[in-house]
Order: structure tokens, then C-alpha cells, then sequence
């Protein structure tokens, strides 16, 4: 076809805002027509980079953003913007290296600040990574993103009272879905509610739900008339709450409310701190007919006298930090080299294919396709020794039902679960294993396979807390 010049700076324009209005398909194809046409223009090049990036082809976007520098040295974005990349692909010292090049540049610019930030959190530097986020405030003080990572970093280590001030930022962040439709009514300030209905939204993860849907009592000790969104998946385990609540689905069947609250802004208007977090453990229960059925089903499938040991290796991969927090379950081969072990994968979704390579001594029974709810789910565990399992909604699930869970972290974990410490103030049977060195879990399993090695137990799906609970 006939091809008509159009100045570079205007096809850039375009691209541009493809990419900010979420085209990125249009913005790549457009992306590649330039490049091929200016192999050397450091814009498009930086451009294309961000592509890469927002769509998990994070090696390619390094390696452009690299080369925009090269031929750009001068221009601050394109260091800015490569630090997240390198954070994503765990190369922290090269991403506080460009941050701090970016930061020399130009002083006063909050996302390079923010970045540092996040990258100094993965880094377990809290200091520094508070420092970068309230630089970040003192010059913008309305970025959410900033103060959802000073909420963070002050979370982890246990400074509960402005850390859950600066969580309530969360719903702000570019792109963060919103806990309910758009509405008139007001946040919930935790005062008591008389004859008017407080409308309670189970946001976030299905493991949030769990660990915060222990303040429901609490709630309804303030308001007697309560409604909790949720998940239909959820309802089994919300009903099992000491409170008369109603549950919905939908927000169509919502009846009318003066104000609303998510669960994961309970622990605030509680007033948490770590003497005062909730601890009436169980608050969950294997429904004993369900657990009945699974534990013949096993007894049937697993060899007797085994130690039965329910195993999750990844969580869920739309989480923002799934990267950091799951694992493989060729991880878990320490643990399965181990005699007298039955592993019961407990693991749902597409890691599940991973089993089809699954070839070490330990047997593995793989009950992913025949878990239908969290109803099955804890039918089960109530029949394990215990679950040996990454941060995800199982490990909630065990620590709420007060099972046995040992619980494999990254090197910098998710707030709840605190610093140098392998117990949980949130799940006293849990117990903690850390990373030692960002994404090194063969240490971490090297360690549970110790531990495991240590404790003798008669494997008849009793599940001896005390045993391995104990350290």
C-alpha cells in the first residue's frame, strides 16, 4: 500500500496513548512498525520496553530499556522505569543501582522514590524503603501507592497503629478493583449502629476473608444488623462465625445499608495490635459428615502407617506478588525423599500439571479435581498430620481450623506474617519458615525436611498438634 510519512514525535504520541489506555496489542503492533522503521529511537524503544513489561515478558523489557539508555544516557525516565523491571526479575542490586542513577538525576521525582521503596522492602531494608516512601509523600502527598508501601513496611514490623492507617490507601492505587459498585454511603467508623444495616464486603483474597472474618463478632457486637458480601465459595465458612449475619452473593440481593466496611478494614476500627489480635482458635470446623467421607476415601488410597502430609506449592497467580510467594513443587523434593511420607496435594488450579513429572519416593496422591469447596478442602485437612504449604489460602484455612501448618515464606513476606519470628500471633499452630535469601526455597525446604525428620508420628490422619506444632 501506499505509504505516507508521518513525523516520528506523532506516531509516538499514538502509541503512547494506546499504552495508557490499556491497547497495548495496538500500542506493540504500532511499536514494531516504528522500530523496524527507527531501529534507534530511544523513545520507542523505552515504550516498547514498558509493552514488554506490563505483559510478563520481563527479560525482553530489560534488555530494551537497556539499550534506550545506551543510546539516551541522559534521560531520567528510562532508568526510572527500568528499576521495576529489574525488581520484578529479582536482580535487586541492578534496580537500586538504576533507582539511585534516577535519583541523582533528578532528586525530586516521587516514582523514582516509590520505586526505591518497593525495591528496599524485597530487600527486607525497612529503613531505607520508609525513608524512600515518606520522600515520596513530602512531595506528593496523595500517592496511593506510596502509602499503601509505607503501610507495608510498618505492618511488617508490627507498628500496627499508622500502618493500618496508611492500608486504608489500598483502593485508591491505579487499577485496584473497588469493594462494591459506586455508592453514596459512607465508610463504616466502627461507632454503633442502632436498626440500621452495616453492609460488611469480603474484598481481596479468599485467604484475606479468612483471616479477617474473625472480626465479625466484634461487628455485630456494635451493629445487630449485618450484611457480609462474599463469594458464595465462602458463605460455608463466614456461616461458621459465632454472629447472626445475612450473606449475599450479589449485589442485587443487598438490602439497603447506611454504610459498609471491607473485612480487611476491620483490624483497624478494632484498634489490632499484636496483644489484641482475635485468637479464639478454631473459628473454622471440618464439617464432621464431609470429613467422615474423606477420611474412608484416603484410607483406601494412601498405605497405612504413612504420616500424612497435605502439601500446596503455589497460590494464586493473578496475586501481585505470586512472582515472590510461590513456589514449584519439584521444590518440595526434600520432603518427598523422606520415608514413611504420603503427600496429599491440596494444590487447585494450573499448577496442578505439574504432578504429571512427579517421580520421587514419597507417594502422592493428587486430590486437586475432586476438591469441590473449602467444605472439601477442610474434610481433608482434618484427616492429615499435617499441611506443609506456601503463603495461600490454605494456610489460612489450617491456621483457622487451629490444624497443624507449617508455612513457607519468601524472603520479604507478606506483612501478616511479621519478621524474624516462626510463629504466627494471627495462628497459634502454625509455624514459620522463612527464606534466607530472596527466592531461595531449597534452604526453606531443606529445613522442613529437617524438621520433619525430627518428629516421629504414627501416620493415622489424627493430626498430633502438639507434635508439630512444637519447635
Amino acid at each position: 500500500m501506499p505509504q505516507v510519512p508521518v513525523p516520528l514525535d506523532e506516531v509516538l504520541k499514538l502509541a503512547t496513548d494506546f499504552v495508557e489506555e490499556g491497547r497495548l496489542a495496538d500500542a506493540e503492533r504500532l511499536l514494531d512498525h516504528i522500530v523496524s522503521a527507527v531501529p534507534d529511537a530511544p523513545s520507542a524503544l523505552h515504550l516498547r520496553g514498558i509493552v514488554h513489561f506490563r505483559t510478563g515478558r520481563h527479560e525482553a523489557a530489560a534488555e530494551l530499556m537497556k539499550r534506550a539508555i545506551e543510546l539516551a544516557p541522559d534521560a531520567v525516565v528510562f532508568r526510572r522505569d527500568l528499576c521495576p523491571i529489574y525488581e520484578r526479575l529479582g536482580r535487586y542490586d541492578d534496580a537500586l543501582r538504576v533507582g539511585h542513577q534516577a535519583l541523582d538525576m533528578n532528586p525530586h521525582d516521587p516514582q523514582t522514590l516509590h520505586n526505591l521503596a518497593l525495591v528496599h522492602y524485597r530487600q527486607l531494608e525497612l529503613d531505607e524503603s520508609i525513608t524512600c516512601a515518606r520522600r515520596t509523600l513530602a512531595l506528593d502527598p496523595t500517592a496511593p501507592g506510596a502509602h499503601f508501601q509505607l503501610a507495608e513496611t510498618l505492618l511488617l514490623r508490627g507498628e500496627f497503629a499508622e500502618g493500618l492507617q496508611e492500608y486504608e490507601w489500598r483502593y485508591r492505587i491505579a487499577g485496584a478493583a473497588q469493594p462494591l459498585p459506586p455508592s453514596d454511603r459512607p465508610q463504616w467508623d466502627g461507632a454503633p449502629l442502632s436498626g440500621d444495616t452495616l453492609l460488611l464486603i469480603a474484598d481481596q483474597g479468599f485467604g484475606d476473608v479468612i483471616q479477617f472474618c474473625r472480626y465479625i463478632p466484634w461487628v455485630c457486637e456494635r451493629c445487630p444488623e449485618v450484611v457480609v458480601a462474599a463469594d458464595a465459595i465462602m458463605h460455608p465458612l463466614i456461616r461458621q462465625i459465632r454472629a447472626p449475619v445475612k450473606l449475599v452473593d450479589d449485589w442485587n440481593q443487598c438490602s439497603p445499608f447506611v454504610a459498609y466496611c471491607p473485612l480487611s478494614g476491620l483490624p483497624r476500627l478494632h484498634g489490632t495490635t499484636l496483644d489484641t489480635i482475635p485468637r479464639e482458635i478454631p473459628y473454622l470446623r471440618a464439617d464432621p459428615a464431609r470429613t467422615a467421607v474423606w477420611r474412608a476415601r484416603l484410607r483406601g488410597l494412601l498405605p497405612p502407617g504413612f504420616r500424612r502430609i497435605g502439601i500446596v506449592w503455589a497460590g494464586r497467580s493473578t496475586h501481585n506478588n505470586d512472582f515472590n510467594r510461590s513456589a514449584s513443587l519439584h521444590a518440595f523434593a526434600p520432603i518427598a525423599a523422606l520415608d514413611g511420607i504420603a503427600l496429599v496435594s491440596l494444590q487447585k488450579g494450573p499448577p496442578q500439571i505439574a504432578i504429571a513429572e512427579y517421580f520421587e519416593r514419597a507417594p502422592l496422591l493428587n486430590l486437586g479435581a475432586a476438591i469441590a469447596d473449602f467444605v472439601d478442602t477442610m474434610a481433608i485437612i482434618e484427616t492429615l498430620d499435617l499441611v506443609v504449604t506456601v503463603d495461600s489460602s490454605v494456610a489460612h484455612l489450617a491456621g483457622a481450623m487451629g490444624r497443624p501448618v507449617w508455612i513457607l515464606l519468601p524472603y520479604a513476606p507478606d506483612w501478616r506474617w511479621l519478621l524474624d519470628r516462626d510463629d504466627s500471633p494471627w495462628y497459634p499452630t502454625a509455624r514459620l519458615f522463612r527464606q534466607s535469601s530472596p527466592g531461595d526455597w531449597g534452604s526453606v525446604v531443606d529445613h522442613v525436611s529437617g524438621a520433619l525428620q525430627s518428629h516421629e508420628c504414627a501416620g493415622d490422619g489424627s493430626g498430633r498438634r502438639q507434635l508439630y506444632g512444637s519447635r
